[in-house]
């Protein structure tokens, strides 16, 4: 990272005789006042060293021209994304009470996010003023680039790579010992660890998926083999689980033949469409995954499930939603981490399941144990922050930084939501209790 060139002084604070302010943060204070509704809500410094907007508040750098420049051809979310993960733009305090601080702001001021031609113009002239004007960067390192027809089996296979293939390492550093990658389930306990918590999830699913010997569950998007592994050890089921990530496999398929469980365990290099089975399994479970398959192809994906599970079988889907214009989590997370994700209101999530033959029995929100999962996750990210910045650059580290602290803060504030959806496939006896008895 590079240090602003100056350090601060008083005369930053001072106007000029025409009543200019000195220093690019007091220029660039004055032309933000259209997008920021006001004065700034937070303490600015430039890489010249001077300072605007109020002492007490938050503080942001501008450590370098360029976190202008990537604002100036991508406004809003995308451009402070990218200048922050290249450490162009920092927040040397905390990031989530910076953040917490500036969404509070807007929604009292009423900001939108979208500048006005006119005020977009006065901000070319500012940058113009300050000698920052120029071309489009590249975008950072860390920035997916997907392309082909969107999911399509070869697309999807890239966009899941870009995300769950930094390495099995780089997760085991984040994750608990299970490596489950999805909400967890809380007790009343205050200090419960997130091991604890999923290995209550990973029993909640299967016990609502009724599992135990003899039993049969599909797990689609199984991921580095929690549920699977779970369901086999735990409750003496027989399980096929399916993902598309090479480096998920290779885990799962060690952790297999460590706990010598072969006969119970069958994990393939498999896309969901791709699933032979019909009618056969008495359970299907899919735990977040369903949000990669994309709106058009959401049917296809519940057609998967519901063929594959046999007549009386059940289904379970855990599955973030989320309302609004962003149904990919919004322009960081779509060029960052998720790329084509999807998601949506929960209602229409049910209204898809029971269009596509299941009858859903159960739908269990789980907004608040995120929050605490992604404070879990958070807590050993900064404790392991040496070996992933080894592993994986700083880079990258900026960039699940700023995943995990918004994340958390989107459950918080109800912008994201996640959901256990409980269903049969009609046909036969479901064997369901008459209470929740989960």
């Amino acid at each position: 990272m590079t240090a602003p060139t100056s350090t601060p002084t008083t005369s930053c604070f001072r106007r000029t005789t025409d009543a200019r302010p000195a220093g690019v943060a007091g220029e660039l204070a004055a032309a933000a006042r259209p997008f920021v509704g006001g004065d700034l809500p937070v303490r600015l410094r430039a890489w010249d060293g001077s300072e605007a907007g109020p002492p007490d508040a938050p503080l942001v750098e501008l450590r370098s021209p360029d976190a202008l420049r990537r604002l100036l051809w991508h406004p809003g979310e995308l451009g402070a994304a990218q200048a922050y993960v290249t450490a162009e733009l920092d927040v040397p305090g905390d990031l989530e009470a910076a953040l917490t601080h500036a969404f509070a702001v807007g929604r009292e001021r009423g900001v939108t996010g979208r500048p006005s031609p006119a005020a977009l113009a006065q901000g070319v002239r500012t940058l113009r003023s300050i000698g920052v004007l120029g071309r489009p960067l590249p975008p950072p390192a860390s920035q997916a680039q997907v392309r082909g027809r969107l999911h399509t089996r070869s697309r999807d296979r890239r966009a899941i790579s870009h995300h769950y293939d930094l390495s099995n390492e780089f997760y085991a550093l984040i994750l608990d010992p299970s490596m489950a990658y999805s909400c967890a389930y809380y007790g009343e306990d205050p200090d419960e660890d997130v091991a604890s918590a999923q290995r209550a999830k990973l029993d909640l699913v299967c016990r609502k998926l009724d599992l135990g010997p003899g039993r049969t569950m599909l797990d689609v998007g199984c991921g580095w083999g929690s549920l699977s592994l779970h369901a086999a050890e735990h409750f003496g089921a027989k399980v096929v689980g399916v993902t598309i990530s090479r480096e998920q496999k290779q885990l799962v398929d060690g952790r297999v033949a460590e706990r010598g469980l072969e006969h119970l365990v069958d994990i393939r290099l498999q896309d969901y469409r791709e699933i032979p089975e019909r009618d056969l399994f008495d359970a299907v479970g899919s735990l977040e995954m369903g949000e990669h398959v994309g709106e058009r192809n959401y049917p296809t994906y519940v057609e998967a499930l519901r063929r594959s599970v046999r007549p009386g079988g059940r289904v379970l889907v855990q599955q973030m939603s989320r309302t609004g214009r962003h149904p990919g989590g919004g322009p960081f997370i779509e060029s960052f981490i998720a790329p084509d994700m999807h998601m949506r209101p929960v209602g229409e999530t049910v209204a898809y399941l029971e269009r596509g033959g299941l009858e859903v029995r159960d739908v269990h929100a789980l907004r608040e144990h995120y929050v605490r999962t992604v404070a879990g996750w958070l807590e050993s990210f900064e404790l392991n922050l040496a070996e992933l910045t080894a592993l994986v650059g700083e880079e990258v580290v900026r960039v699940w930084r700023l995943y995990l602290v918004g994340g958390a803060l989107a459950f918080r504030d109800g912008r994201m939501g996640v959901d256990q959806i409980l269903c049969v496939r009609p046909g036969a006896a479901n064997g369901l209790p008459a209470e929740r008895a989960w």
